[in-house]
């Protein structure tokens, strides 16, 4: 089984949802991130969601954007964003790692180079906002040749006539993105979330994790009764944003503060489903 797999089997056998943290590589610049990431499991986070940072993405609001300028400008790389991947593999062998962003930087660096150095440094999945299905051969199916999960993104105009084609290839999980829009802007109803996931459910046996406005633990809470993992992201990254001087540097109470709004939505991940018994 992959470390994807045995993470949901192993949050089944306990009778909860997971929590996904997002953060984008080298925000606000490589050391501060990596110590940061090597932290997360311990604080809660479940899945580890790395943004590879790009200078045109277009499924991201102004918070995602603007931490990808900062770990650009710090010097962030995609080479990098693999390297610091196999660093944390060497004190963490068990938690999923998950990079998400666009094709072009990938499409760069070579695909076949790219899927060898990712399998090998410890990535467990990918999440590629601008390739649909109709490109599969450009990454998808190299992908899961190398033994590294294509994970698909549902949205709320993925209806039943196109869930089957979004989904027919898709492994690890299925990402339902909870709004119509860009990352960090609005939240879902509970009841629209709770009506997508039976929807998508008739279409796949993965498991679903359900992002995008997610902000609080209360609303992870409400997801994790509904979905099988809660992804947070924008909240996250802003919450670094606001430990940062001006110029982008970390302050002192960057990882206090960081990991401990980590520990509040694991913590509501986690009591979700007994609260609801």
């Amino acid at each position: 089984m992959s470390r994807i797999e045995t993470r949901f089997a192993a949050l089944k056998s306990e009778d909860r949802a997971g929590l996904v943290v997002y953060f984008t590589c080298g925000d606000p610049d490589g050391a501060t991130f990596e110590k940061l990431l090597a932290a997360l499991p311990a604080a809660g986070a479940d899945f580890i969601e790395i943004g590879m940072p790009f200078s045109d993405p277009m499924a991201d609001g102004p918070a995602i954007q603007a931490a990808g300028l900062r770990a650009l400008k710090a010097g962030m790389t995609l080479a990098k964003t693999l390297a610091i991947v196999r660093r944390f593999r060497e004190t963490n062998d068990a938690t999923p790692v998950v990079l998400m962003g666009y094709y072009n930087p990938i499409y760069r660096y070579g695909v076949p180079r790219f899927l060898e150095e990712a399998k090998r440094s410890g990535v467990d999945g990918l999440i590629i906002v601008d390739l649909p299905p109709e490109e599969d051969g450009e990454l998808c199916l190299p992908s899961l040749a190398a033994g590294v999960d294509f994970i698909r993104l549902t949205t709320p105009t993925s209806d039943d006539r196109r869930l089957p084609t979004v989904v027919a290839r898709a492994s690890g999980f299925v990402y339902y993105v909870s709004i119509a829009g860009i990352t960090g802007t609005k939240s879902a109803a509970g009841t629209a979330i709770a009506s997508a996931v039976e929807r998508i459910r008739h279409h796949t046996s993965l498991p679903i994790a359900v992002g995008f406005g997610i902000r609080t633990p209360e609303q992870a809470a409400e997801v994790a009764r509904i979905a099988d993992a809660a992804v947070v992201g924008s909240a996250l990254v802003q919450k670094l944003a606001s430990e940062l001087d001006d110029k982008d540097r970390a302050k002192p109470g960057l990882f206090d503060s960081v990991l401990g709004d980590v520990r509040a939505l694991a913590a509501g991940v986690r009591t979700a489903r007994k609260v609801s018994a």
